[in-house]
């Protein structure tokens, strides 16, 4: 090679170095180089070459150095950021601007559901799109969320590689994507989503543009993550400081309610006190669904609301349409119900108030059901004595026992009785069980009356109602107590719902009792004949006998007609006035046939 020629190359070589200092564009650089290829061919391509990959370096280092400039700043970005939304918003925006993308988009992991669901997107056009969730393995996001590792297509439609679905691939129609890189968001082998770049002609992701979309998805997870956790803990501690406030408000809730019961309150001084704590109507039901207590404007029907329904079986508060109830529960039993409503949604605080106070009801009523339990046994035991006295056997006792329950036992009573019931509600006086039956004994002198009362109150399903007396306890109740139930039979073979012996009168014999049909009916006039020497009843016979004629009677008994006079003036006294009516009179004739044949 001629000098000439080597200086030629050596200033052509140094103009190629110079170019590069001076950070000339490869355009520059290939022009210098074709000046020395055609000085020397050889030489010249090598240095060509040579230049070329010099300023390619320099291009891909300044480019990286451009794009890790670009993540510090994204970094910088989504720290800045106070809640998740913003942080995916800001990753897809920036992912597509890094990558020159078409559209850029991000979806979530769901673990309950097992796939991932479409949360962010930047450039997207396609509702349907932006609503699309992907299975585990189904397309190419589906497979990055199920391998987690990244994929690319340059032309996704026709890629075989790809589990391709209908709905994945209409949705990807319809936003015109074709070419799709996406690479998995891990934290910690923690599965966050996927991070996608997509163009909508055909064309190759290079390695260096997968690198990057993946820096860029592990800088979005660990920043998404962080915010999750900072948005937690704030939750937490948010939550903390309320339940902290609602845990002293319950406590001095709780201190009311104790209050109230020390001071000998009941359950409807609970429901004020809960009504005004809370601004709303409590009321409080019993286990049979009648209302004990109630403060405010609390609505009718309150049985028929779901929330009370629902808390029979409910462990806690239930709250729907706006009332609450929770089952009120002592001792393993409910013993009834606490509903309120007419106020906001309850807090975590305000439900644990609506709790205790249901806690302090059932204090109060277990401590009234057990009072009413140890009273019933009392009443029991002296029903039970009473009921085995003959009549006329006076014990003092059982006076004083009846009084210390706030009975009065030496005034007159009436003694009802039925098969069936349990006797609540049936007012004053001693209600028990003696033998299969239901024995009420209640202040009164109409059996009649007695039993039309008892019958009303415990209702068809009790049986007939048989009622027996006047008759004063103390004195003993079991000839009294016999008569009720043989007058209950009676009313049970006729088919009626309720009477006594004297609105049974003869029909009363369907039982068999004779002796004490001829009692009742001539009872009081056959013990004034035994007590007095007289002869009443057989001025009766002759008087029926004598078609209720005084004067024939007196003939046939050989005395004056005035003489019948006194004596029936006397009956009168001992039966009643309407002795001589047709019912009283049939019932009289019948009775003194009865005797008659008797003997």
């Amino acid at each position: 090679m001629s000098g000439g020629i080597i200086t030629a190359v050596s200033r052509t070589a140094l103009e190629l170095l110079r170019l590069l200092a001076q950070d000339a564009p490869a355009e520059r650089i290939e022009e210098q180089a074709r000046t020395l290829a055609a000085a020397d061919p050889e030489s010249g391509a090598v240095a060509r070459e040579l230049a070329l990959r010099v300023r390619a370096g320099i291009d891909a280092h300044r480019r990286r150095e451009a794009e890790l400039s670009a993540l510090v700043d994204i970094a910088r970005d989504l720290a800045s950021l106070p809640e998740p939304g913003g942080v995916l918003d800001t990753i897809v925006r920036r992912a597509r601007s890094l990558l020159g993308a078409d559209v850029a988009y991000l979806t979530l992991a769901d673990p309950e559901r097992g796939d991932t669901y479409m949360r962010a997107a930047d450039g997207s056009i396609s509702a349907r799109f932006q609503t699309l969730r992907l299975p585990l393995g189904a397309g190419l996001g589906g497979l990055v969320a199920q391998t987690r590792r990244p994929y690319w297509s340059a032309n996704y439609p026709a890629d075989p590689r790809y589990d391709h679905t209908t709905e994945i691939d209409a949705a990807v129609e319809e936003e015109g994507l074709v070419a799709i890189c996406g690479t998995p968001l891990l934290v910690d082998h923690e599965f966050v989503g996927v991070l996608f770049a997509a163009h909508r002609t055909r064309r190759p992701f290079a390695s260096t543009e997968v690198a990057l979309l993946a820096s860029l998805a592990a800088l979005a997870a660990v920043s998404l993550v962080q915010v999750r956790r900072a948005t937690e803990t704030a939750d937490a501690l948010a939550a903390l400081s309320s339940a902290h406030a609602g845990i002293e408000q319950a406590a001095a809730a709780h201190d009311r309610f104790a209050g109230v019961v020390l001071s000998g309150g009941g359950v409807d001084d609970i429901a004020a006190a809960l009504g005004e704590l809370l601004g709303c109507w409590v009321a409080v039901l019993d286990v049979d669904d009648q209302r004990l207590a109630a403060h405010g404007t609390v609505p009718d029907a309150l049985v028929d609301l779901p929330a009370v329904r629902r808390s029979a079986d409910a462990a806690r508060l239930v709250t729907v349409d706006g009332t609450s109830a929770v089952a009120v529960r002592a001792a393993g039993q409910r013993l009834g119900t606490l509903v309120l409503g007419g106020r906001a949604a309850l807090r975590d605080g305000q439900v644990r108030t609506v709790e205790r106070a249901a806690m302090v009801t059932a204090l109060v009523l277990l401590f009234r059901l057990r009072e009413a339990e140890a009273d019933q046994r009392v009443r029991t035991d002296l029903l039970a004595d009473l009921l085995a006295r003959p009549a006329g056997d006076v014990d003092p006792t059982l006076a004083e026992r009846g009084r210390l329950l706030g009975l009065r036992l030496r005034t007159p009573h009436v003694v009802a009785v039925c098969r069936a019931g349990s006797g609540r509600g049936l007012g004053s006086g001693l209600v028990g069980r003696d033998d299969g039956w239901m024995v009420a004994v209640v202040p009164g002198r109409d059996p009649s009356a007695v039993a039309a009362d008892m019958a009303r109150r415990m209702g068809k399903d009790a049986g007939p109602v048989g009622a027996a007396g006047p008759v004063v306890p103390a004195a003993g109740l079991r000839d009294t107590y016999a008569d009720a139930r043989r007058t209950a039979d009676a009313l049970a073979a006729l088919g009626l719902s309720a009477g006594s012996a004297r609105d049974l009168g003869f029909a009363g014999l369907v039982t068999g009792d004779v002796e004490g049909y001829l009692e009742r009916v001539l009872g009081p006039v056959a013990a004034h004949d035994a007590r007095r020497g007289t002869d009443l009843l057989a001025t009766l016979e002759a008087y029926f006998a004598a078609g209720a004629s005084p004067t024939r009677a007196a003939g046939a008994l050989h005395v004056h007609v005035n003489t019948v006079a006194q004596r029936l003036e006397r009956v009168a006294g001992l039966l009643g006035e309407d002795w001589h009516k047709p019912d009283r009179a049939l019932e009289l004739q019948l009775a003194l046939r009865l005797r008659r044949l008797r003997g």
